[in-house]
């Protein structure tokens, strides 16, 4: 079905046994793996059906087809050691084009500290890293500091890998089981620095200034997966 376990810094990958493969590659894996998380929820979800999520294929246009997902795939950025660590990372088919996707899988989870939290007193490796994702990006200034650094780092991840992978475009989609939509705004916020306006399990696309096209979402997971 395509999905196959990311084994961190090499480029081997093995496929996946189930659900259950994906709790050895998170950050805390005991921790982090429990009933009603994003982590486990979105393994279930990922592991059930024979491709893409429902909801997150109607992010997209035309025929739809999941060409390979990495759990917990890692994209090295500049100015340290620490890696942005996506959720799952996609390649998507829809029609005749392609799109490398990160999944920022949700529950009732915050999108962590902002910009302004994040960046504050930055040394010249957090210097650097920013450089780096408003190359990315196309900002000519540090985001505003109200804006989640997570939403920042995780959609540079996509357009990192979609020139990687030659893609036709590059996406960031969070998927989001949580019955209130929490955080919704956080992410509506950060779309609109794009001149996105974005809505609950629909996209939107924009041309950034690279050249690259970057399609933005918020797709609403099946809350049945919270059980598991």
């Amino acid at each position: 079905m395509g999905i196959l376990r990311n084994t961190r810094r090499t480029r081997v990958y093995i496929p996946s046994q189930g659900p259950t493969s994906w709790q050895a590659f998170l950050a805390e894996p005991e921790r982090q793996w429990r009933t009603g998380y994003s982590a486990k929820t979105l393994a279930h979800c990922w592991e059930s059906p024979d491709g893409l999520p429902a909801e997150v294929a109607q992010m997209f246009d035309g025929s739809v087809e999941l060409l390979l997902a990495l759990p917990e795939h890692r994209v090295p950025l500049d100015g340290g050691n620490r890696d942005s660590q996506n959720d799952v990372f996609a390649l998507i088919r829809f029609g005749e084009q392609t799109c490398a996707a990160t999944i920022e899988g949700k529950v009732s989870e915050a999108f962590g500290p902002t910009v302004g939290e994040w960046y504050a007193e930055p040394s010249p490796g957090k210097r650097e890293r920013m450089r780096q994702l408003c190359g990315l990006l196309g900002f000519d200034d540090v985001p505003p500091f109200h804006i989640r650094y997570q939403l920042v780092h995780r959609t540079a991840s996509a357009l990192i890998e979609a020139r990687r992978f030659k893609t036709d475009e590059a996406a960031m989609i969070v998927h989001s089981f949580s019955p209130a939509r929490m955080w919704f705004e956080d992410f509506a916020t950060f779309a609109s620095l794009f001149g996105a306006e974005v809505k609950p399990d629909k996209s939107s696309t924009v041309i950034l200034k690279s050249g690259q096209r970057l399609r933005l979402g918020w797709a609403t997971g099946n809350r049945d997966f919270l059980k598991c």
